[in-house]
């Protein structure tokens, strides 16, 4: 049974206005807005439910930290800010990993983090005001991969 309480609205609020995954604290954070009495037991009970409920989805980071997102957004890896270390969706994929693989393996998923500084962290205003432009409309932030360096382990 889907109930649409004043909590649910505020957290999945919250997840729309950030566009990008969260984890519990920044959904407390940011949901207390809409909803000042709410409490991080109640995130976390709720935040359960709408996992069974299908209306979010788990993301699982090194290092054990768990964010959350809502479904259905397209195959996408992550970007995660060393010094803010707020995590951002990475809307581009152009690996061809199948090529890295053994013969007779059969590639079925990936996930990829990339880690570094994100705009508004490096203080580049104009990398800022692009990169913030880009998640808001829901574009991919440019990333360039060395494919060359890297290790297939």
């Amino acid at each position: 049974m889907e109930r649409n309480t004043l909590q649910r609205r505020a957290i999945l609020k919250a997840l729309d206005y950030e566009n990008r995954p969260l984890a519990v604290q920044e959904l407390l954070d940011l949901a207390s807005k809409d909803c000042p009495s709410l409490g991080i037991a109640t995130v976390y009970r709720n935040v359960k439910t709408l996992l069974l409920e299908g209306r979010l989805k788990q993301v699982d980071m090194p290092g054990g930290a768990v964010l959350y997102e809502k479904p259905g957004i397209h195959h996408h890896h992550h970007f995660s800010c060393k010094s803010c270390q707020k995590v951002f969706d990475i809307f581009e994929c152009a690996l061809n990993l199948s090529k890295l693989l053994p013969e007779g393996f059969m590639l079925e998923e990936h996930e990829i983090l990339l880690s570094g500084v994100c705009g508004n962290c490096s203080g580049s205003k104009a990398n800022s005001a692009t990169q913030e432009k880009s998640m808001l409309e829901g574009k991919s932030i440019a990333v360039s991969i060395d494919t060359k360096n890297s290790s297939a382990n």
